[in-house]
């Protein structure tokens, strides 16, 4: 259970190339861009406004400055092991070689729900956009299939859509993008650099266009008075909403699990990691403060698109329908990089042995895990068409500060472990930067609501159950060393 993997195993994989290993085909600037992609999207456009409404007030840009200071030291770590362990599977593959196979497989386990739930919290967003703009056009589609049976969803116009069968746009969308990444990495990067053009460009002029229409009345309190929960405003408010919109962050994360497709992964590794970080906590910040100034922050309660809600009080109606095709884009490039980031865990979970091979087939033309996108394809479809966005993205930001905390442990391992080994990169300030990054994640996953731990021991106890029956009987780690053994 606690068998690791030599510095020198993973560079050796990282190096491989050909039929039936992942192609080098990503620059600094591509992964800059995924990124951003990652980043800007659902946490933005969707979860601030539930941030702000259940939890934060107007103090939720607070929230962000809390959200992104757990991100900056976890960052700082991600980037060290990135640059000298660059092989795909994130924080699964760091964990391997400090922690050893269990923990690696409790971490690569927690990214499904990073990465897969992620997606699907997303896709519901953006299903939720398109009915806004389908509605103001008089296209209206049977409600049975744009809501899930436990959602209520309410449109610009206050007409109310109540429970429905399946969220039929949610699952659309993750099926187009499905079959985009089976045909490339390199295709998708391209894809994706487009469309982080355009969400950038959008959320500039939201902020550029909403600034002069701000009503300070909205900001008054800025710290609405705790209600006596602890997650209902106040300084505790502010704290949960911290770890709910933690989900946006998560973009980071997904440029390492890319860092086996990058053309120089010791430079662009960190470039990518960091870069995308700055460019994302400064437009957050500013888009989450014109947001909460432009409507009232109670107004966004159980609204899925506050973007779109907000920008309407500018009074620019003529690029209201601008502003949702671009959230829309934007929110394309956030599940390509999603759904990129979590077949290429399992990926290279599969190539330990961990799971079934099905996982690690390489297409033969296309270079990518095809087979592992088909079932991510499935699998976030259930989700997105049949469970309420809160609730996905609750367990997105457990599953992510879990896994942020498990890499700044990480490091301080590996720097007992291997003092003198090669880093491109190195995290400043050991040991205080990784014991504060642990820190904050625990202190923001604790600030979650209690459903929140209890889905999260569930999905754990079923990892458990999957890896000794059926990983800890197949790691091949395992195997080489029993032979040797005998």
């Amino acid at each position: 259970m606690f068998h690791k993997k030599s510095i020198e195993q993973l560079l050796l994989e990282a190096g491989a190339s050909g039929e039936g290993h992942l192609k080098r085909t990503l620059s600094s600037f591509n992964l800059i861009a995924l990124g951003v992609g990652a980043i800007i999207g659902a946490g933005l456009f969707s979860l601030t406004g539930i941030a702000a409404a259940e939890n934060a007030g107007p103090a939720v840009t607070i929230s962000f400055v809390l959200a992104a200071v757990a991100c900056a030291f976890a960052g700082l770590c991600y980037a060290e092991f990135a640059s000298m362990i660059p092989v795909a599977g994130s924080a699964y593959t760091y964990s391997y070689a400090t922690l050893g196979e269990f923990m690696a497989w409790i971490i690569g386990w927690d990214l499904v729900l990073e990465y897969a739930l992620g997606a699907a919290t997303v896709s519901v967003s953006w299903s939720r956009y398109l009915l806004e703009i389908l509605h103001k056009y008089n296209i209206d589609l049977p409600h049975q299939l744009v809501v899930s049976p436990w959602e209520t969803v309410r449109l610009g116009d206050g007409t109310i859509i109540d429970g429905g069968l399946i969220n039929l746009p949610a699952i659309l969308i993750v099926l187009l993008l499905s079959f985009v990444l089976m045909r490339g990495t390199r295709e998708s990067a391209a894809i994706n650099n487009v469309l982080v053009v355009v969400k950038i460009t959008v959320v500039v002029l939201f902020i550029v266009l909403g600034w002069n229409h701000i009503n300070p009345d909205n900001y008054v309190p800025y710290i609405p008075e705790n209600t006596g929960a602890f997650e209902n405003f106040g300084w505790t408010g502010i704290s949960t909403g911290a770890a709910v919109v933690f989900f946006a962050f998560i973009g980071f994360d997904a440029v390492s699990t890319a860092a086996q497709e990058a053309k120089n992964p010791q430079k662009g590794m960190p470039i990518g990691i960091i870069g995308s970080l700055i460019v994302c906590v400064i437009l957050y910040v500013l888009f989450a403060h014109v947001m909460t100034g432009l409507v009232n922050y109670k107004d966004f309660a159980g609204d899925a698109k506050p973007a779109a809600t907000a920008f309407a009080m500018t009074g620019y109606s003529f690029l209201q329908d601008g502003l949702i095709i671009a959230i829309l884009a934007g929110y394309t490039s956030v599940l390509l990089v999603m759904l990129m980031g979590q077949s290429r865990v399992f990926y290279t979970m599969a190539k330990d042995g961990l799971l079934p091979q099905f996982f690690c087939a390489i297409h033969k033309k296309f270079y990518t895990p095809w087979k592992t996108n088909l079932f991510f394809m499935v699998f976030v479809s259930l989700f997105a068409g049949f469970v309420p966005v809160s609730d996905l993205g609750h367990m997105v930001s457990i599953g992510t500060l879990f896994a942020f905390a498990l890499v700044c442990f990480g490091i301080l391992v590996l720097r007992k472990r291997l003092p003198n080994a090669e880093r491109p990169f190195r995290t400043p300030w050991v040991p205080v930067v990784p014991i504060l990054g642990i820190l904050v994640c625990v202190y923001l996953m604790y600030s979650l609501p209690s459903e929140s731990w209890i889905r999260l021991a569930g999905w754990m106890l079923l990892g458990i159950l999957v890896y000794f029956f059926y990983g800890k009987r197949h790691s091949k780690i395992r195997q080489v060393r029993e032979e040797n053994n005998s």
